[in-house]
Order: structure tokens, then sequence, then C-alpha cells
């Protein structure tokens, strides 16, 4: 257990995403049911946090998958995944049958192990990750598949979003959690051509279509990177595509200028929130579980040892826990 303070904020979904379809479904509880997604994500975090040995941990949930908001602005917004509107509430999420009956275990396990879950209602868990990132008071982990939150990453200098002194970091795992990526801003820098404070601009300007953010049509990667080279951010490049006199070819003035609609509004949609006031840092513990005689691990035993005896979870549960105890 390391006396430097660290914070990892793991993108839950996206963890258990992956598990359920990079484990097995041969894996089931006692009674038949699929807990590969359940062990999973188990195993992730024991791998996780015995490599980089965090003193604080939270996993962040996605309480609005789709948060109205969004939809407002750009309404093709995750259209593509609802499979039913629901008025007045939260759509519901293509998910696999097998996936969604592993959810709740997933959040009673986490419960009874005493690692935060942490969540905020009209908001996705990018949004709580961005929200307990910024100006965290610790150097930060973000543990995620999902390209949007390479905004947050900062070396920690004076001006960077995530608060002076403390840098963040994004733990890629779209090539596994185990060949995952440590993005820097200086990676970010040499993936993409832009600095990570800028990544929201560029993903603005390219789209997204496993988001549904349809961009600026004609601008990919190489142009969107160009453009805020030449112009700093989308509102130099709007200034620019509106000023004859800059140097700006006719076809990409047009291009932009065809979609000041979609610019009006899409970096609203795409800006990981950084302040939710439901957010109460002050309430929230999210020290991590068996690294202080107040942290037990684990912090409900009859819960837990119900729980993996419901849906043998043997022994995942037990490198978890030793690895949580250091």
């Amino acid at each position: 257990m390391t006396d430097r303070q660290s914070l990892m904020l793991l993108d839950t979904a996206s963890l258990y995403f992956r598990a359920f379809f990079g484990v097995p479904d041969s894996i089931t509880a006692p009674d038949g049911t699929p807990v590969n997604a359940v062990r999973g994500l188990l195993d992730f975090l024991t791998r996780l946090i015995d490599q980089y040995q965090p003193t604080h941990v939270a996993c962040c949930w996605d309480n609005d998958w789709r948060p109205q908001w969004r939809v407002d602005l750009v309404p093709s917004y995750k259209a593509h995944r609802v499979v039913e509107e629901v008025p007045e509430g939260s759509d519901v999420e293509e998910v696999p049958d097998p996936l969604a009956v592993q959810v709740p275990v997933i959040a009673e396990t986490l419960a009874a192990l005493g690692i935060a879950v942490v969540g905020a209602d009209g908001y996705e868990a990018d949004d709580v990750i961005g929200t307990l990132a910024t100006d965290a008071g610790m150097a930060v982990d973000v543990v995620t598949g999902d390209r949007d939150l390479f905004q947050l990453v900062s070396d920690g200098g004076d001006n960077d979003p995530g608060g002076p002194g403390h840098r963040v970091r994004v733990l890629y795992t779209a090539r596994g959690v185990g060949r995952h990526e440590v993005l820097t801003d200086a990676v970010v820098q040499e993936k993409y051509g832009v600095a990570a404070a800028r990544y929201a601009d560029f993903a603005t300007l390219r789209g997204d279509s496993s988001d549904g953010l349809p961009g600026v049509k004609g601008v990919g990667e190489k142009t969107a990177a160009s453009l805020l080279a030449s112009y700093g951010d989308i509102a130099g490049v709007r200034a620019a595509a509106a000023d004859p006199g800059t140097p700006l070819a006719a076809g990409m003035r047009a291009k932009i200028n065809a979609a000041a609609d979609y610019l009006d509004v899409a970096p609203r949609v795409v800006a990981v929130a950084r302040d939710i006031e439901a957010i109460d840092r002050s309430a929230l513990d999210l020290r991590r579980p068996g690294s202080v005689p107040e942290r037990p691990a684990p912090a409900d035993p009859e819960v837990l040892a119900a729980l993996v005896s419901r849906w043998g979870l043997d022994s995942s549960v037990e490198r978890l826990l030793a690895v949580l105890r250091g």
C-alpha cells in the first residue's frame, strides 16, 4: 500500500459490458444463471487495483445512460441503442437479457465489498467521473473503454482543468483490461494531434457514430486536428469560417458553416460534466476498503457471504478481498 494518495475511477458499465462479451457464458451460478459479467468485473478490479494500488476507489454508475438534456440538444444522441422510450424517465438501453440480470448482482456485490458506487440522476457515469476527477486533490486514474473521457487527461499544470498539481490519466481498455493503454496528455497529442484539453472539440468536429453524433460532414480525424491546430478551438474554427479574410479553403468554410446548427449545441453534449451539484464529495468516503480500520473489507460480511453462495463468486471475491486488504 502506497503512502501517496491516488484515486481510481471506474467506468463500471464499460467494464461489465466488456466482461460480458469477453468472459465465457459457460460461467454460471449454481442455479444456472450466467455470472460471467459479475465475475469478469470482479477480476478486472482485482487486476487493476493490484497493479496501481490506489488509495481511493469508486465505481461510477450510469443513473441515466442517455440524459434527456443531451437528447434535447442532439436528438440522435445514442438513439440507435434505444429499445424503449420512457416518457419523463430514462429510456431503456439495448442490453442482452443475460447481462441485464447480472447488473443488480454487480451493484449488490460492490456494496457488500464496501467499494463506493457513485451515480447522479440525470447524468452518465462519464459525468460522475468528470466531477470526481476535477480538483480531486490527488492523482487520478480513469478506467474506461470510452474515448470521450480522454478530454479529462491532465498533466496537472496550473491551468489544467483537472486541478493544479494533480495529474489525470486514462487507463484505456479498448484492447482489453490486461492490455490497456495508459494515456497521458503527451500520448493523446501523439495519437490524435491535439492536446487532451482540446479533445472534446476534436470529437465534436469528427463526430462519433457509436454515440449518434454526426460531426461536421467531410471532417475526419486528420482534418479536425488540423483545424484545431490552426484556429485553437471550435469557436476559433467557426470564426475563421465566417471570415472571408482567413486562409481557410472555400470547401471547408462551406462545410463548417453548413454545420452551424450542430456546432451550436454539440459541444455541450460532448463535454463531460465536471460540477454535478448532486454529488457531495464531503459525504463520500472513497477510501479503498481494507486500507484503514474504519473501511473494512468486506463492508457487510453476511450479505457478501450470501451473495457468494448464491451466485458462485467464491474465487473472484477471495482474490479481490486479498488485493483490497493489501
